[in-house]
């Protein structure tokens, strides 16, 4: 099976239409049927289901889409690397983020390198702890930062400076607005939203032996998202501080929770990754950074 092929196999998947991923890949669209049949009895599955003027993937053919896609981009990045070993001034870094005001150090950091090395590109991941460190496992990824601590046996570890701080955003006239913080009193009943993560690890922790009476509305993954449901009085919105816009204009406000409660975030690598140069570069300014 060849990178090529499987190229071939993930414009077709795309564009679902056979003509149009010939013109795209600029071949011809019986050698592409060909190499496409070629493909499915190497492989011994059918891949596709053909209609008039379409084709979709058969159950298989999704399984390898999501196969190929991997390979492919470890394809690719194999070959950014070793085109970029020689190169003194940029290369490209893999980053998998997780949410939280504290990715703006990251942010600040890749400026300065920018300045430092013209020829750096950087390709951003956005999710939770699963949807990041699976990639970073498969080597898709050089750094992730993960809300959760990871684990020293399989990961090395960079905290972040200071804390997120979690609390409840909710629309400002709301009667709980009016208090300073906000308790599991307060919130037992209520309509919630929060990510997966954050409500199965930390707000569970938070909320101990009185975690049956929190009701989980909506599960996002994308703090914003869950805000403008917020802001349509759909539920209340557990999240990190300076995630959400709370200014006068936004009709939201922000109020830490109570007891407080607190996450560390953590720049995570594998302990058996080997980095490019422009990656350990990279580490070695974020750790000056952080110890700043």
């Amino acid at each position: 099976m060849e990178i090529r092929t499987l190229r071939y196999f993930l414009t077709i998947a795309r564009e679902e239409n056979m003509t149009k991923a010939a013109d795209i890949l600029h071949v011809s669209q019986p050698t592409l049927s060909k190499q496409m049949k070629a493909l499915e009895e190497e492989l011994g599955k059918k891949l596709f289901t053909r209609h008039s003027f379409s084709i979709r993937l058969t159950d298989e053919g999704m399984l390898l889409r999501s196969r190929a896609e991997d390979l492919v981009s470890m394809a690719d990045r194999i070959e950014q690397e070793f085109v970029s070993l020689d190169d003194i001034t940029g290369g490209d870094l893999y980053l998998g983020l997780a949410e939280s005001y504290q990715i703006r150090l990251l942010a600040r950091e890749i400026r300065k390198m920018k300045q430092l090395y013209p020829h750096l590109h950087y390709h951003i991941t956005s999710g939770d702890t699963e949807q990041v460190i699976d990639k970073l496992d498969k080597g898709l990824l050089d750094f992730v930062v993960l809300a959760e601590t990871p684990d020293p046996a399989r990961y090395a570890s960079l905290p972040f400076p200071e804390p997120d701080v979690w609390g409840v955003i909710m629309p400002a006239d709301d009667p709980l607005a009016q208090k300073s913080e906000v308790t599991i009193d307060d919130l037992a009943g209520l309509p919630l939203f929060a990510s997966g993560q954050g409500w199965r690890n930390e707000i569970a922790a938070w909320a101990g032996q009185r975690a049956p009476e929190l009701h989980l509305e909506g599960e996002f993954r994308l703090s914003y998202n869950a805000s403008l449901f917020t802001k349509e009085g759909l539920g209340y919105l557990l999240t990190f501080d300076n995630l959400i816009d709370t200014s006068p204009e936004s009709g939201l406000v922000y109020r830490p929770l109570s007891p407080r409660l607190e996450c560390t975030l953590y720049l995570t690598w594998s302990r058996f990754q080997n980095f490019s140069p422009i990656a350990e570069r990279f580490l070695k300014q974020i750790r000056t950074a952080f110890q700043a």
